[in-house]
């Protein structure tokens, strides 16, 4: 499908013996999509009622960078047109990564069944439809559900997207970032929560409290808030998802043997009880891959796409830092060749500053049952460009699989507001059986590298192991040094090909024998992983070196 991406003249009014004519409206509008570079299908021309099969409407491939919305009401269709979009920069050799909500979006990997509804839907947009299954990585956050598990350190999180997940308020958020101010000039790195939890319990105490003051403004009382937070927040199950192997964003860059970008498929569905952790979560997903990316400017097509499913979730009750940060890094990453869709139910839920950011609109139907409904239409429609559609009429009369479209055009101005009948998916639309899924995540390259949770020696090991009576800043100092000097003993035995640091054997079963069973080897695993470079990294920390932060207050990494 996404393969098809010929140059397709205007359209023109039709020789006798094929289809009708377009009347002038919908002409100008078809004339709008007619790009001559590679674009993806998106659909055909809605227009009176009847869809216009041989005028077709798609996005230009160079535009994919520049962001986008896809929004409407729940059951319009809003998965499938993912889904269908995803297929086609797969396709084209663009990775894709999708948050799947409800565990939808399985079916991605496997072809789709034909029926009388798809080839409906193929003869009305002239679709040649073939089943088809795209390269696909399932993930889970922390490893709980099916899927890679995707755990990040506190450290590398930052304490910005830490204070929107606490619930913390800008004073206290304040304070938050003076704490891993405090940790990274001391070298206590911060891995899991259990590691700032004794920080914070330090600083709190009789010995840390001198501490507060060397740091400034940071209250006792505000501290106590923030570890209760902590405290509760763990309780809920979010350790889970903080620690190491930290995942590296890099993984969602691939492209497959054949040519086609990998898709990302992200499984929530056993979190969704916690959606503020996993909305944040993705935030930094997409922070961490704003400051390890290089400068790209314009180019033909993005090198990943990001979606960004139930976007509100990110922006409720956020605090005027957080918003900031995350317009800047929207705004930056542009450039970076990443794009960004975020997909919700309304233009209403994204903020004017990152609304204005998102050139590219798939508005599926609105339901206009209540006095609320019906100014969420009206703020919609004003969102738009001026149409020759009465867009309140038609926004509230669309049928599932039917959307209003505007894109930007090869040369970065709006196309025509069209309203579209959108092609069909070619690979499953449902998920894939729970076996399957699993036998798909076990045989994955990258099951070996980030399965087995570590835990080695960091923040919580230092304070507990200090000598007694170590209050000041240089007597923990001291107290680390041999924690460092064993750190580094066991980072050099693991890449000598011993027991990785901080690793514990599975059920009697050694890393080095999982290797030796045709996983890579154990040099191989420990070099790549993501404990490897968090302890290099954290090395450097620990000799004075302050972690410098990205526009989320996110640690920075080297790439391997």
């Amino acid at each position: 499908m996404g393969e098809r991406e010929t140059a397709r003249p205007a359209v023109t009014p039709e020789a006798p013996g094929s289809a009708p004519a377009l009347p002038g409206p919908a002409l100008r509008i078809a004339a709008g999509y007619a790009f001559t570079g590679p674009a993806l299908d998106l659909g055909a021309l809605l227009w009176d009622g009847e869809c216009h099969a041989d005028a077709g409407i798609r996005v230009p491939l160079s535009m994919l960078n520049r962001h986008g919305l896809v929004a409407g009401a729940t059951g319009t269709g809003k998965t499938k047109t993912l889904q269908l979009i995803t297929e086609q920069l797969s396709a084209q050799g663009v990775p894709v990564f999708l948050a799947d909500m409800k565990g939808d979006l399985s079916g991605i990997c496997a072809p789709g069944e034909p029926g009388p509804r798809i080839e409906e839907r193929a003869r009305d947009v002239h679709q040649e439809w073939t089943a088809t299954g795209f390269p696909a990585e399932f993930y889970a956050l922390g490893g709980i559900g099916h899927g890679i598990p995707l755990r990040a350190t506190v450290t590398s999180f930052g304490p910005l997207l830490l204070a929107k997940v606490l619930e913390l308020n800008p004073t206290q958020e304040q304070s938050l970032g003076l704490i891993f101010h405090y940790a990274d000039s001391k070298g206590l790195e911060l891995v899991d929560l259990k590691d700032l939890r004794a920080v914070v319990t330090f600083l709190t105490s009789d010995e840390g409290k001198q501490e507060l003051k060397s740091i400034g403004g940071l209250s006792t009382a505000t501290a106590g808030v923030i570890l209760r937070s902590l405290t509760a927040f763990e309780a809920q199950g979010a350790g889970d998802f903080f620690g190491e192997p930290e995942f590296d964003t890099a993984e969602f860059l691939r492209t497959a043997e054949d040519g086609r970008g990998v898709v990302s498929v992200l499984e929530l569905p056993a979190v969704q009880e916690r959606p503020r952790l996993f909305s944040t979560f993705l935030m930094w997903l997409l922070a961490d891959l704003f400051h390890d990316l290089p400068e790209v400017g314009d180019i033909d097509r993005p090198k990943l796409v990001f979606f960004l499913d139930e976007a509100h979730l990110l922006f409720d009750d956020a605090s005027e830092a957080f918003l900031d940060a995350l317009t800047r890094t929207v705004r930056l990453i542009r450039s970076k060749g990443v794009g960004v869709f975020f997909v919700t139910q309304t233009p209403k839920d994204v903020p004017g500053d990152v609304l204005a950011q998102l050139g590219n609109r798939v508005q599926h139907a609105l339901r206009a049952f209540t006095p609320d409904d019906q100014k969420a239409l009206k703020a919609t429609v004003r969102t738009f460009p001026d149409s020759d559609y009465d867009l309140e009429e038609l926004l509230t009369g669309l049928g599932t699989g039917e959307a209003v479209v505007t894109v930007l055009s090869e040369k970065g101005a709006p196309t025509p507001v069209a309203a579209t009948r959108l092609r069909a998916p070619e690979s499953r639309m449902g998920p894939v059986e729970e076996a399957e899924l699993e036998r798909r995540v076990r045989a994955s390259a990258l099951h070996a590298r980030y399965a087995q949770a570590v835990d080695r020696e960091s923040a919580y090991e230092r304070l507990a192991g200090r000598p007694t009576g170590a209050k000041g800043p240089d007597e923990m100092r001291a107290a680390g040094e041999d924690t460092r000097e064993r750190s580094s003993g066991k980072a050099r035995e693991a890449a000598e090909g011993g027991r990785p640091e901080g690793g514990r054997p599975e059920g009697g079963r050694s890393r080095r024998s999982r290797a030796e069973e045709g996983k890579p080897s154990v040099v191989e695993q420990v070099t790549g992983s993501g404990v490897f470079r968090s302890l290099a990294r954290s090395m450097g920390t620990q000799i004075g070196r302050e972690i410098s932060r990205s526009l989320f207050g996110t640690a920075r990494r080297r790439r391997r």
